[in-house]
């Protein structure tokens, strides 16, 4: 069968172009096959049917047209054609869109375009090119996601980290700069986010819904960005803001949030987020919704420098805390970059000497995914935190810089950021399925 290209079209109603593309398919003045699509559903439904198609023709206003979208086409090996005036200012190079034509263009102007964009397919040839997605830039600053149970004074860990590295205790800056003191922002990605409650925001608008955002039909200045958070002069540190509602997570689109998390790093020296330890996904549950919902969390856990985990010192405390430590392991968070802390510790060295050991032990037991390999924990004394942040005052040493010093020292004895690690396939045992197969025939 000769070879042609095969489009995927998405327009709205009565568009000129998307006219005059089918009846060019349909005249054979082009060799093309021009598929017709309704809704950006539909263009994701074809994508996964596993057949080969050459490119994405989409109309710039249709609903739908994000990062997310153009992610799914490049990673099924289809090439993404934006219609739009040479005078918009949208970045459809930014998130990844191949070329951009004129909405008026010849049949010669649409076939140079494919022939440097595309490749012509035969209609029945499974697509086997490798995956074409646009890999996420590398950070420029630091990332350290602190998280713990519920109610072990996580939020408050970031504020004090944050706090620390602001003030010059430990973390340096990126370029080598003559200024010792980092740029640090602070970003509350949980679902239920308290940063606001515990800063005293009088505006909840913007936040990290208006940064992904903008980061789903382009990638935003650095200017534009810096203008989305709230300055905290008192601690020395930039906030942005979380979710307004627990819900309102269903706004935003994975690719977004990546490419979100990755302007933030580059905004700033290091960039404190404080996230739940919620990392299922479609793998351990089997829904695709349930790893959408998580995908704060999860982005955050796979770009971290370190991972903060607070528990507290009971026995509930502790419990809590290794289960956390190991559901993280599990995911494949590194261990070498983990820092377990137990917030309102005890002051004498037997008491922590044994909360040490119990933790140990505890880990020894239920997870093996490098336990060993963990920090000991770090042990924060009880300080008046509660009245420092009704005053909106810095929180009280020493918290600040023993945070902010056992992150560097985690830094330091870590090496390059480690890639999170796929499972392994478990093979099965020779006899183990037995009981769901009959006897085999003797000879």
């Amino acid at each position: 069968m000769r070879e042609r290209y095969v489009l995927l079209g998405l327009a709205r109603a009565r568009v000129p172009w998307f006219r005059a593309v089918g009846q060019w398919a349909a005249s054979a003045s082009l060799p093309v096959e021009f598929l017709r699509c309704v809704s950006a559903d539909e263009v994701r439904a074809r994508l996964d049917t596993g057949r080969a198609f050459s490119a994405l023709l989409v109309d710039a206003d249709v609903p739908g047209l994000d990062r997310d979208l153009v992610a799914a086409a490049r990673a099924a090996g289809c090439a993404v054609l934006v219609v739009d005036s040479l005078e918009a200012s949208r970045d459809w190079r930014g998130i990844g869109v191949d070329a951009v034509l004129a909405p008026v263009f010849s049949r010669d102007e649409l076939l140079e375009v494919l022939g440097a964009c595309a490749r012509a397919v035969d209609s029945a040839e499974p697509d086997l090119r490798p995956d074409r997605t646009p890999s996420v830039d590398q950070p420029s600053g630091r990332l350290v996601a602190v998280t713990g149970p519920g109610g072990t004074g996580a939020s408050t860990t970031a504020i004090a980290l944050a706090q620390g590295a602001a003030a010059g205790h430990g973390i340096p800056r990126r370029n080598g700069s003559a200024d010792p003191v980092p740029d640090v922002l602070l970003a509350d990605l949980c679902r239920r986010a308290d940063q606001a409650m515990l800063h005293d925001a009088r505006s909840l608008v913007p936040g990290i819904q208006e940064v992904v955002e903008a980061h789903r039909s382009g990638t935003p200045s650095a200017a534009e960005l810096r203008e989305q958070t709230f300055e905290v002069p008192e601690r020395g540190y930039r906030l942005l803001l979380g979710l307004r509602r627990p819900r309102h997570w269903s706004a935003l689109r994975p690719r977004a949030v990546e490419a979100a998390l990755g302007g933030l790093t580059r905004l700033a020296d290091l960039l404190v987020v404080d996230v739940e330890a919620d990392v299922e996904g479609e793998l351990e549950t089997g829904s695709v919704d349930v790893e959408d919902r998580h995908a704060l969390s999860r982005t955050a856990f796979r770009r971290a420098d370190v991972v903060v985990v607070v528990g507290e010192p009971s026995m509930k405390g502790c419990f809590a805390l290794v289960r956390t430590l190991g559901e993280l392991l599990e995911f494949g968070v590194d261990a070498t970059r983990v820092l377990p802390v137990v917030n309102r510790a005890p002051r004498t060295p037997r008491q922590r000497a044994e909360l040490t050991t119990s933790i140990a032990t505890l880990l020894a037991a239920s997870a093996d995914a490098g336990g060993d390999r963990l920090a000991n924990p770090l042990y924060l004394p009880s300080r008046k935190v509660d009245e420092a942040l009704r005053d909106g005052v810095g929180l009280p040493a020493p918290l600040p810089a023993l945070v902010a010093r056992a992150v560097q020292a985690v830094l330091d004895r870590a090496a390059a950021p480690a890639e999170p690690v796929e499972p392994e396939p478990v093979p099965i045992a020779p006899g183990s399925l037995s009981a769901f197969s009959g006897p085999e025939p003797t000879p």
